[in-house]
Formats: structure tokens, C-alpha cells, sequence
């Protein structure tokens, strides 16, 4: 009995997407309403997993097929782009329960998010999963002179990050010639090192993801199940499941999301958006948004817990650099110093079919739609807040040069909130925040009524 109890095979991608869609029409999707927005959403978190899958299967197979698989993901990406820019003006928004009650849905979630865990755990870094970690090494170990080719070459980020193997949980191929050689006797002990460190990292990111989502429900969204049930749709996807032992998918979206469920306390919101600014740069075009929504209150904490938060992540730099020019270069490497024609492409950008000048319109196309977001909508409430991060930190996917598209941890965690929302339009900063640094929390109504007085 026991070697049949323990004979515990971990599921192909492709049949996670269906068994896994199919569970997420079964417990989400509105049979009696079935034109409404809450089942195209659905449909559409769906159909992101095909180009997943596509270009995984292509990196080992053919170029073509990997080239339609990012187009897939960026036709869905501009789908939900323009979904999150259009969500404030949805002001109709009825409750749309899950087809599951409360405690079966805790069940599921706790039991999937055990599974998920399990496998990062388990899981043991393949020669690819090793070699970005192992480039960032060789490019650490030069002279600094060349930390500009570490920036190219890895992109803009916290330096010690690109330290961290990958941990990929879940692959369509696996071979055992594709295993991690054994390391050299003496980066053994470094390399468990980095290991153990990605794997905690990756368990605690995902543990924040799914706790922040609960808590943005029941604090926030005063609905505890509609936190619960964005929180079991984000662990179903097969995304998730392929991606959750990556440290540079779910740490910054974590960072993110738990700043949204901290937007009472400017101050803290900004810490921990200078901390994604600081971990992988691309957060720091999430600034005019944020601003424009504590203009009337708030500002001047949240600039200085931004301003905290990433003088923290500076002084690690300078007290893990030997000298001043390696720590001058990896300060360039987490602020992003580097003109976009000078970055090293990866993914679809470098696909031979794809001209990558084109990223220089793509990009101008990106600054404008920030500048517009710090604009309108005017006055930003928590709502648009939520639609409009997940709509920047999605828009950036899209020239990103270093496997633009498939960093969906970013803004997914997000979106689901956004789609399960209730309206939100009393939550805005001049109504729900006062002038002290750590305020008690006090009921929406009761804030706007003392205003209104």
C-alpha cells in the first residue's frame, strides 16, 4: 500500500490547463448570466495559458511556434489592457458569488497552495533554470568595468536577486540530460545557499500573494469571499502553477499588492513600492499614478516612504560592494541606466521575424499612457487605483526586453481583484485618510461624514 500511496507523479502543464480550466468555469463562471463581464474576464484568464505553453513547447522546439505563442499573450495582454483602462467607467457592478460556498473554497485554496508549495520544495533546478544565476556570477566575479554588460546582458533589477536560481515547478519537457551538473566543490555551499534562498523567497512571495488578496477583500472590498475566491482563481490558473517558484515573477507582485492593501498608510504604501522599485525596476513608472491619487492627501509620506525604502536597498549595495566602482555599477543595474537600444533582447523581441525597433514606438506609446493616467481619471479612487496599477505594470510587458509578456505575476494578483471589486468610488484618499502617520481604522462612512460636516 505504501508504494502505491507514494507514487505521487506531478502534472504535465497541458493537462493542468484543461483540468484546471475546467474547475475554474465550474466554480466561477455565471451559467445564468452569460453575457455578463465576469465571464468574459474568466474566459479571458483561459486563454492566456495556450501561448504559456506555446512558448515553452517552442524554446524547445521551433522557433515559429514560440513566436506565436508571445503573439497569443500579447493579442489576451491588450484585451485585459484595455479592460483595466476601461473599468472605472463600469460604475454597475452586482454581486456575483462563486458557485461555491466559503468554506469549500478555503478548502480548495488551502489544498492547491499546498500542492503548489510542495513543488517548489521538491523541485530541483534544471542547467537552464541555473543559467542566469550562473551569468550574473561570472559577470559579478569581472572587473567592474564591465557591470554595464551585466545590465545589458541581465536587464534592470537588484543586483543580489539575479544571484537566485530559477525554480521551475512545472515544464513540459524534462529529460535527465538537461539536469544541473554538479557544481565544483567549492560553490557547492553557495549554490545550496542561493537554492534555499530562492525556494523561501518564492513559498513567502506566494504566501503574501494570496494573503494580501484575502485581506484587500475583507478590509477593503468589506466582502471576505470575493478576497477568497480571487485568491483560488490566482492559484488554479496554470500560470501559477508553471511559475511559482520564480522569485523575479511573484516578489515584486507581491510587494505591490500588499501596498494597495496598505493605501490607509501612505507612508507604508510607499515603502513598499520602492522596495518593487528597487527589487525589478519596472514599478518605478507606477509613481505618477500614485502620486496623482495621494495629491490631496498623503503625498509627502508616501515620497518619503519611497525615498526610505529604496536609500535601504541603496545602502545594501554599498555595504555588500568592495569598492566604489562595482557598487556605482550595480546601482546603474537597479535603476535601469541604460539607453533602450543598448539592452540585450530576450523572448519576443528577439525572435529573428521581429524588428526590434519597434519597441521604441511601443515604449513612447507606454509614457503616454502613464502621463494620461496621472490625469484622469480625476479624482482616483481605490478602484481606479487597483485597474489603473495592474493596467501600467501590464502595459510594460509589452517592450519589455527581457521575456516581456510572461512576468504575469506583476499585475495578475491585481486584475482578479479588480475583476471580483465591488463599486469603490467613496474610497479615495481626501475622504478615507487623516493627517496622522499611523491612523486607527475607521469605518468609510463615518470618514466622509466628518468631512462633509
Amino acid at each position: 500500500m505504501s508504494d502505491i500511496l507514494f507514487q505521487y507523479h506531478r502534472v504535465n502543464p497541458t493537462t493542468w490547463f484543461f483540468f484546471s480550466s475546467l474547475l475554474s468555469i465550474a466554480l466561477f463562471f455565471k451559467f445564468n448570466r452569460l453575457w455578463s463581464v465576469r465571464n468574459l474576464d474568466l474566459l479571458a484568464l483561459i486563454l492566456l495559458a495556450p501561448g504559456i505553453l506555446a512558448v515553452e513547447h517552442g524554446r524547445q522546439s521551433s522557433v515559429a511556434e514560440q513566436e506565436l505563442g508571445f503573439v497569443w499573450i500579447f493579442a489576451v495582454s491588450a484585451v485585459f489592457l484595455l479592460r483595466m483602462l476601461c473599468d472605472s467607467m463600469m460604475v454597475r457592478r452586482p454581486l456575483l458569488e462563486p458557485n461555491l460556498t466559503s468554506g469549500g473554497l478555503v478548502f480548495l485554496g488551502a489544498s492547491l497552495l499546498v500542492f503548489l508549495l510542495a513543488n517548489v520544495i521538491t523541485t530541483r533546478p534544471q542547467r537552464d533554470d541555473l543559467a542566469g544565476a550562473a551569468t550574473a556570477e561570472r559577470l559579478e566575479a569581472r572587473d567592474a568595468a564591465v557591470d554595464a554588460d551585466q545590465l545589458a546582458r541581465l536587464g534592470p533589477g537588484y543586483p543580489l536577486l539575479f544571484l537566485l536560481p530559477q525554480i521551475s515547478t512545472q515544464r513540459i519537457f524534462f529529460t535527465p540530460d538537461a539536469a544541473a551538473e554538479p557544481p565544483e566543490p567549492g560553490d557547492a555551499s553557495r549554490r545550496a545557499v542561493h537554492e534555499t534562498t530562492a525556494r523561501i523567497m518564492a513559498i513567502v512571495s506566494q504566501l503574501a500573494i494570496v494573503a494580501g488578496m484575502v485581506v484587500i477583500g475583507w478590509r477593503h472590498f468589506e466582502n471576505l469571499r470575493a478576497g477568497i475566491a480571487a485568491a483560488v482563481l490566482y492559484l488554479l490558473l496554470p500560470y501559477t502553477a508553471m511559475m511559482t517558484g520564480r522569485v523575479d515573477h511573484v516578489l515584486p507582485g507581491a510587494l505591490v499588492l500588499w501596498a494597495l492593501a496598505a493605501y490607509r498608510r501612505p507612508f507604508l504604501a510607499g515603502a513598499l513600492v520602492g522596495l518593487a522599485i528597487g527589487t525589478i525596476y519596472y514599478p518605478v513608472f507606477l509613481l505618477p499614478l500614485w502620486c496623482s491619487f495621494y495629491w490631496e492627501r498623503g503625498l509627502r509620506r508616501f515620497a518619503l516612504g519611497v525615498s526610505a525604502a529604496l536609500a535601504v536597498l541603496v545602502a545594501a549595495l554599498w555595504l555588500t560592494s568592495p569598492d566604489a566602482a562595482v557598487f556605482l555599477g550595480q546601482l546603474r543595474q537597479m535603476f535601469g541606466w541604460i539607453f533602450p537600444g543598448q539592452v540585450s533582447l530576450e523572448g519576443f523581441w528577439a525572435l529573428p521575424s521581429n524588428d526590434e525597433v519597434f519597441r521604441l514606438p511601443v515604449l513612447a506609446a507606454f509614457i503616454a499612457m502613464i502621463a494620461t493616467l496621472a490625469i484622469w481619471p480625476s479624482p482616483k479612487n481605490l478602484g481606479t487605483l487597483m485597474s489603473c496599477t495592474a493596467a501600467v505594470l501590464l502595459g510594460s510587458q509589452f517592450w519589455k526586453a527581457h521575456n516581456g509578456g510572461l512576468f504575469m505575476a506583476w499585475w495578475l494578483p491585481v486584475l482578479l481583484l479588480v475583476v471580483f471589486r465591488p463599486n469603490l468610488e467613496n474610497r479615495m484618499a481626501a475622504l478615507v485618510l487623516t493627517d496622522e502617520w499611523f491612523p486607527r481604522r475607521r469605518p468609510v462612512g463615518a470618514a466622509a461624514g466628518e468631512r462633509a460636516a
